[in-house]
Order: C-alpha cells, then sequence, then structure tokens
C-alpha cells in the first residue's frame, strides 16, 4: 500500500494536533507535532532567560540552537508520543499559558523555523507521516498528497483551549486565552517568514460547529480516498 504524506495546517487551538494523532494512528501512520518542537524551543529560551514579557534576546537564542535537541518517545500507557528536550520529558511543561504567549515570536525568528524545518523534513522523508503546524503544506511539505487548513472562530478556540486548562487544574482567565489566541493569530499571520496561510491546493476544514468525532470522521475519509487514489 503507497503511503502518502498529510499536512494539517490552521490557526492555534483548532485542535490540529488531536485529529493528527487519532488520524495517525488509525492509518498507521508516524504523527509529528511540530507545534510541539517550537514549544520547546520557546520553553529552552524561556528557562535561559531569552525572552521575557519584556525582552527577546534573539541573537542569544540562535547563538544556543546546536544545544537544543528535541526528540518524540512514544509513551504506551498514554498512547501518544511525548516530547523531550535534551534527554528531558517537558510534555507538560509546554503547554502552559506561559509557553503559548511567546512561542509565536520564537517562530518568527528565521534560524529557529530553519532548523526545525530541516528535522520536521527529515522525519517525513520516508512518508507515512501526519504532520500538523502553521507551514507544513506551504514550506516543510509542499509536495504532500493530502493538506488541510483547519480554522473556527476566535472564541470557539479560545473555549476549547480555556476549557483545556482548566481541566489540567491551570489557573487562568478565558479572556486572558482569548487575547492570547487573538495575539498568536496576528503574529502567525503576519509574520515576515513562512506566515500562516492557506496553500493553493488545501482543503479547507471549518471545525467551529464540528464535534471532535465528526471532525475525525470528515477527515479520515478524505485521507482514505486520497490514499486509494494514490495507489
Amino acid at each position: 500500500m503507497h503511503k502518502i504524506t498529510i499536512a494539517i495546517d490552521g490557526f492555534s487551538s483548532t485542535g490540529k494536533s488531536t485529529v493528527a494523532k487519532r488520524l495517525a494512528t488509525a492509518l498507521g501512520y508516524v504523527y509529528v507535532d511540530s507545534g510541539a518542537m517550537y514549544r520547546a524551543v520557546t520553553f529552552y529560551a524561556m528557562k535561559n532567560g531569552f525572552i521575557t514579557e519584556n525582552h527577546f534576546n534573539k541573537q542569544q537564542l540562535i547563538n544556543h540552537l546546536d544545544d537544543i535537541n528535541i526528540d518524540f518517545k512514544f509513551n504506551e500507557s498514554l498512547g501518544f508520543a511525548e516530547v523531550y528536550l535534551n534527554g528531558q520529558n517537558i510534555e507538560k511543561d509546554i503547554r502552559t499559558l506561559d509557553v503559548s504567549q511567546f512561542v509565536s515570536q520564537v517562530a518568527t525568528v528565521s534560524e529557529v523555523r530553519e532548523q526545525l524545518v530541516l528535522q520536521q523534513q527529515n522525519f517525513g522523508k520516508n512518508k507515512g507521516v501526519v504532520m500538523d503546524g502553521r507551514d507544513i503544506g506551504t514550506v516543510v511539505f509542499p509536495e504532500a498528497e493530502l493538506k488541510l487548513f483547519m480554522t473556527a472562530s476566535a472564541e470557539k478556540r479560545a473555549q476549547r483551549r480555556y476549557d483545556e486548562l482548566i481541566e489540567r487544574g491551570d489557573e487562568v482567565s478565558f479572556e486572558a486565552v482569548l487575547k492570547n489566541v487573538q495575539s498568536r493569530d496576528h503574529i502567525d499571520s503576519t509574520r515576515e517568514d513562512s506566515p500562516l496561510t492557506m496553500a493553493d491546493d488545501a482543503i479547507k476544514v471549518d471545525n467551529s460547529n464540528l464535534n471532535l468525532d465528526e471532525q475525525f470522521e470528515f477527515i479520515y475519509n478524505l485521507a482514505k480516498d486520497k490514499i486509494a487514489e494514490c495507489n
């Protein structure tokens, strides 16, 4: 069976990672969370004082890029791969609102993007991969057989993200989450290097009024049709 590359792009908190994980499992493909890689670099920058609310020393981060080793290790008990930074499991650390507020700034650094894109392309060199992010279909895998672009209203996305953080036990306000979503949308869409845009041949998926199962079934059927078409 010929394997394909599936690229899932879109705005923050549209459920890209959730559907990508489920799709990869259903197809027996490898799942790569490119956003987690940018979060890992952001976490590193925060821990080393390169980025704060009032300061971002881009050059210091660039100088230390070779010291950043990101890996994914499958956790059988959880059913998905967790993110490791220099051998340390940081899966929970990178999912906080603190990291979220800085990740789009870090992602604007061309040297960071260049290094991570190379790693992402290496993950998918043998196809049979589902990868989600902001520029997968436009930059990382422009030749991907199936490209999806996921969107939803900012309010819907903020509510989903807020519910997720509250369930984790984080103390956040809905207003803060909504502000973060809107800020990330602006930064992601207006940055000079690889801005968030929908590829010309991508299929737009607006999940504002879809639940997780409805969204998955729609995308799973698209994937099955594309795989059949390529065989």
